[in-house]
């Protein structure tokens, strides 16, 4: 945790994207860290949890992190603890809060609401189109003898 903490101060210092860090350890060792890009890539999804993950995925040649665990400077966003999911994280353990990060004007109680809330109510609206003509993707995928699942 201290060093994802000092990868967050050295982010708020230089003013890389923000003041975040995030370290993913497995057995022990780091495997992965990052800090939150988004400003200095231009990238909405660098923060510093989809960093670090991209990282340990990287080092370890897999989208699999079963067994590591992500220690993060502050409650992940929804984008984040979605990645962790998806990378299979087995722990969170997280220094500041969603509160906490809402103080300093990083709030994201506006995207949480909105996922909670049902499609056709949300402030960017969604409208399905071409289902059948996207559906032969699935088709295709679902016939694939060698697919990768994930």
């Amino acid at each position: 945790m201290r060093r994802a903490i000092a990868l967050s101060i050295e982010s708020a210092v230089t003013q890389r994207g923000g003041p975040f860090g995030a370290v993913i350890v497995k057995d022990g060792a780091i495997i992965g860290e990052g800090v939150n890009c988004v400003t200095a890539w231009n990238d909405p999804t660098a923060h510093a949890e989809v960093v670090a993950i991209r990282a340990a995925c990287k080092q370890v040649s897999s989208f699999d992190l079963s067994g590591a665990k992500i220690y993060t400077s502050c409650e992940p966003c929804p984008m984040c603890h979605a990645a962790i999911y998806w990378a299979r994280l087995g722990a969170i353990y997280y220094a500041n809060t969603t509160g906490d990060a809402a103080a300093i004007e990083f709030d994201d109680a506006r995207i949480t609401h909105e996922l909670g809330a049902p499609p056709e109510s949300r402030a960017i609206s969604m409208t399905q189109l071409l289902r059948d003509e996207a559906q032969i993707a699935f088709v295709a995928w679902t016939k694939q003898p060698n697919k990768i699942q994930y």
